[in-house]
């Protein structure tokens, strides 16, 4: 294959300078119908090798579109298989960069087969590496399943297409009118992607990203020195309650955040920070996102949508695969109240309840300002397992707001009663000082403090060991 194709300076542009070695590259198509033994198929319409990221081992796939296309032949996927297996022996994380028309098909069922097996790959694979793909040209059909079972994927913002059937072929559809396959549409509405950029900048991204992650899922060596300050004070994160993804980067080292799916249900933040050299995982609501002209750009109540669960139940399995340890800032008082979410929505929260209690991994809870009912029970509590809870001291934790709870009680009396027993039930039953007294807030902290208090829970959960009880995986 020639050095200069697309293919190849993708790899080039991903991976350290001159660290890539390929593997396989005199392989050919082997099938001969349709005239395919003319066709010249350089590396069967696919790179294949080894490099680094910033010193760090990954194996790297990159289709070639002027080979047939890049569609995926027998050859192809062995090819693809092969490095999987590679990946597996050594414990280091798959790239896979996408541009293809998907199955080739002169090969019918040979190919097919190809697909079943990268996808049987794949699976295995699923919580031993980290599995990566880009998409910069075609991925269709059966090949859409691939990023799908990976889990982090990018495209590039107008190339790109993702789709299992194409946007015309949709009854009522055609592709101007809603594009689909597009990359703002897998991003925003399928919540399947989870960072779209230009393509030198995907790439920037992924390198950030394998710098954050574990080589396999018992990499302990995934750590790096700390130079910012363990008891770093946070002026201001208090003010940053709305926007958590900004008060994650305040509580990380040096300010690294890498959020993924960024524009899908940004009602909950996902995403990984640093704290004193370590890689956790941060789940948090948000109420409000502020524009890079530093005005609101979006609000949202302070309650838990279906998308934002499924977006942070996926997150914390991903964490607990990989021993990634988790921090949740809470501020929830409900569940979303529409009709199209109630179709979802009892389901969605279940999976958050179960990700949170079935993981292992040291968890830590945040209560930034209010934690009211079930919702809050769902988002990390001490009840499912949280480790530590800590809470600002303003913080709001109960089963409603209190002076809803105060008509209720003192239903038929004059406004005076309903007041003077909404301050008395804010003490006595919503204040973090009565969860406290309770055992189930173990620290109030101020929000300045949260980073060192958060570190020193983290730090003193390291040698956490908790067992569960045996069975062959759970059904939620």
């Amino acid at each position: 294959m020639s050095t200069t194709s697309q293919a190849s300076q993708r790899i080039n542009a991903l991976l350290d300078e001159n660290s890539f070695v390929e593997i396989g590259a005199l392989v050919t198509a082997r099938a001969t119908d349709f005239n395919l033994k003319q066709t010249d198929t350089p590396s069967d319409g696919v790179m294949t090798g080894y490099g680094v990221i910033d010193g760090s081992l990954v194996y790297v796939y990159s289709q070639d579109a002027s080979v047939l296309n890049g569609t995926i032949g027998e050859m192809h996927a062995k090819k693809i298989a092969n490095l999987y297996d590679l990946a597996m022996k050594t414990g280091a994380p798959v790239i896979g960069l996408i541009d293809s028309a998907g199955l080739r098909l002169q090969e019918a069922t040979d190919a097919l087969n190809g697909f079943g097996e990268i996808y049987m790959k794949q699976v295995n694979a699923s919580g031993v590496i980290p599995q990566i793909t880009a998409i910069f040209g075609t991925c269709g059909g059966g090949l859409a399943v691939v990023p799908t079972l990976t889990d982090f994927t990018f495209m590039e913002e107008k190339s790109a297409k993702l789709f299992v059937n194409a946007p015309n072929a949709i009854d009522g559809n055609e592709i101007s009118r809603c594009d689909t396959s597009s990359a703002a549409f897998q991003s925003e509405e399928a919540g399947i992607v989870d960072v779209v950029a230009g393509e030198a900048e995907v790439l920037a991204q992924i390198r950030e990203l394998v710098s954050m992650l574990p080589a396999n899922n018992e990499d302990t060596a995934a750590y790096e020195e700390c130079a910012d300050d363990l008891n770093r004070v946070c002026e201001g994160l208090a003010n940053c309650a709305g926007d958590t993804s900004i008060a994650l980067s305040q509580l990380s080292d040096n300010g690294v955040f890498f959020e993924t799916k960024r524009n899908y249900a940004k009602d909950m933040v996902t995403g990984f920070i640093k704290l004193n050299g370590a890689t956790v995982g941060a789940v948090a609501n948000r109420t409000e996102v502020y524009g890079e002209d530093g005005k609101v750009s979006d609000k949202f109540e302070a309650v838990l949508s279906a998308d934002g669960c499924g977006k942070a139940a996926d997150f914390i399995n991903f964490c607990d695969a990989f021993d990634i340890p988790v921090l949740s800032l809470t501020n929830v008082k409900g569940y979303a109240a529409t009709k199209c979410s109630e179709k979802k929505m009892a389901k969605a929260a279940a999976r958050l309840t179960y990700a949170f209690a079935n993981a292992t991994v040291p968890k830590v809870n945040v209560i930034t300002e209010k934690a009211m009912g079930s919702a809050y029970v769902a988002m990390n509590s001490k009840a499912i397992g949280a480790d530590i809870t800590i809470a600002w001291p303003d913080a709001e934790i109960g089963t409603m707001d209190a002076k809803l709870a105060a008509k209720i009680i003192c239903d038929g009396q004059g406004a005076e009663a309903i007041d003077a027993c909404a301050k008395e039930y804010a003490a006595l039953q919503t204040s973090a000082v009565s969860a406290a007294k309770r055992g189930y807030v173990d620290q109030i902290v101020a929000p300045e403090d949260t980073r060192k208090y958060v570190i020193g829970a983290f730090e003193m959960l390291y040698t956490k060991h908790e067992e569960r009880p045996a069975k062959k995986h759970g059904t939620v």
